[in-house]
């Protein structure tokens, strides 16, 4: 069963026994479950592999060639389990057969006892081909086969297989005809296709006979008391969980004793394989998830991305997105911690700005005020006069450099010393506040108007069909293969 999950790093001595114990177990019914499982993909094919049971050979190589070994009488063992007997009609035809060969070995061919066998043989043969035997086992191919090779040793003038296995089975023919041509054709030829024709009982249901239960009754029987067994330990290990999570823990073990769809056990055997370590499917797992991934990743993500750019561009456009915007902005503002988060961050961000920013960027600002200040005095005629007289060249750099400064340090100082002022000063913060707050309802008025509410939604619309062509066609063009693999590379750097 399931090993338990360890606690400490390392597993102690008892706990390496009892997982060494679960992993000989569960080895033991991943073998049990294979041979079950191959006994199911026999018994699914013996009808169709029949003719090989019956007279196929089995390659053996050795030194110089190969050599055919028959293989084991497995149709006198399983011939019965699946209701499969000998038809009356062809066996009894070669029977005939046989006693036709052992009274020609005593009399010879012309003796009224091998004329007898042979006229029997005759009308048995017209018989078999107008009746068809073959027809029950779903082999009227092999009468066909059999017809064809008749036709194909004895021509005659209608190109009929009856004429043919009347000429064969007389007294002439097979008194003038060679081995290749006589009986031994027939023996090659001949009776291996007809060997192959059998007759299959039905039961009460008019079903074909199939006593596969019996042998498959045992394993049901293990797995059944397996799968409860395990059922049991886990809703023991898991107090939280009951018996029908506890069945549904290992649902896929209930393909192994259902009575139909046998061949659906290849999945809990599977499992069990790599749960016993016998093999690994980490990389066959793997390899299909990125393969799955890479597959639908891309189209995916892009109807995810369209379908949201379109859902907000049906809001704008029916007004929705505008009413909850100004309708949230209305609303009374319900307060759940007595602060009032966006005065906080927007106070922190104005200090951040004034104490730590501008003092940081007051060298860049001085100069870029130096350089535009400059630039605007040098068109004065009155600057550039300056610069004409000797001794106050310098006079005209000198001034803008100390209106750049001054206006620099007026910008960082005064503006830290306006927000102290407004801090400490209640009236000052009062007024600001109401500065902020008729500035957002009339900036919220003024939108709302027909003519600007109907220009900024078609731009945003506008502005987000441009993103859904632009973007979304070129994400869905990504190198899905490439994220992949460096998300594979990023498990395996936490890994280890």
């Amino acid at each position: 069963m399931s090993s338990q999950p360890l606690l400490s790093g390392k597993p102690t001595g008892k706990g390496k026994q009892r997982r060494r114990r679960n992993l000989w177990f569960e080895r033991l019914m991943a073998i049990v479950a294979v041979g079950n499982l191959t006994l199911v993909a026999f018994d699914m094919s013996y009808v169709r592999m029949r003719n090989f049971w019956l007279q196929g050979n089995i390659p053996i190589p050795i030194v110089g060639g190969t050599i055919k070994a028959p293989v084991p009488p497995v149709t006198s063992w399983y011939d019965p389990v699946k209701g499969i007997e000998p038809h009356r009609d062809t066996a009894a035809y070669l029977q005939r057969v046989d006693a036709l060969e052992a009274q020609i070995r005593k009399t010879g061919v012309r003796s009224p006892s091998s004329e007898a066998l042979l006229e029997e043989l005759r009308v048995r043969s017209v018989k078999m081909i107008e009746e068809n035997p073959f027809q029950v086992a779903n082999k009227s191919g092999t009468l066909e086969k059999i017809k064809n090779r008749m036709r194909d040793l004895i021509d005659n003038e209608q190109d009929s297989s009856k004429e043919a296995f009347k000429t064969f089975w007389s007294q002439e023919y097979l008194a003038t005809a060679s081995p290749a041509q006589g009986l031994g054709f027939f023996e090659e030829e001949i009776r291996p296709p007809i060997e192959t024709n059998y007759f299959r009982s039905s039961d009460e249901t008019g079903e074909f006979t199939d006593k596969f239960w019996q042998l498959d009754l045992p394993f049901a029987i293990l797995f059944i008391l397996e799968f409860l067994a395990r059922t049991f330990y886990i809703s023991r290990q898991y107090t939280s969980i009951g018996w029908q999570e506890a069945m549904l823990w290992r649902w896929y073990d209930i393909f192994l004793f259902l009575p139909f769809f046998r061949w659906l056990r290849v999945i809990p055997v599977t499992i069990r394989l790599n749960d016993a370590e016998l093999i690994d499917l980490e990389p066959v797992r793997a390899q299909f998830s990125r393969g799955f991934v890479a597959s639908f990743a891309g189209e995916l993500t892009e109807v995810a991305i369209v379908q949201t750019i379109n859902q907000v561009q049906k809001s704008v456009k029916s007004g929705d997105l505008a009413r909850q915007v100004f309708e949230s902005v209305n609303r009374p503002y319900i307060d759940l911690n007595n602060i009032n988060e966006a005065e906080a961050i927007s106070g922190r961000l104005v200090q951040l700005t004034l104490y730590e920013v501008l003092p940081e960027i007051e060298p860049d600002l001085r100069a870029w005020l130096n350089h535009n200040i400059e630039s605007i005095l040098s068109q004065s005629p009155v600057y550039q006069g300056l610069h004409a007289l000797p001794g106050l060249n310098q006079l005209p750099a000198q001034l803008t450099l100390q209106i750049a400064t001054q206006v620099s340090k007026l910008l960082t100082e005064g503006s830290q010393s306006l927000y102290d002022a407004i801090i400490n000063d209640p009236v000052g913060g009062e007024l600001t506040n109401k500065l902020v707050q008729h500035f957002g309802q009339a900036l919220g008025s003024e939108i709302q108007q027909k003519q600007n509410l109907q220009e900024l939604e078609s731009l945003i619309y506008d502005f987000l069909e441009e993103v859904k062509i632009n973007y979304v066609q070129h994400l869905s063009q990504e190198d899905i293969e490439q994220i992949l693999e460096q998300t594979r590379q990023l498990q395996q750097g936490s890994k280890s």
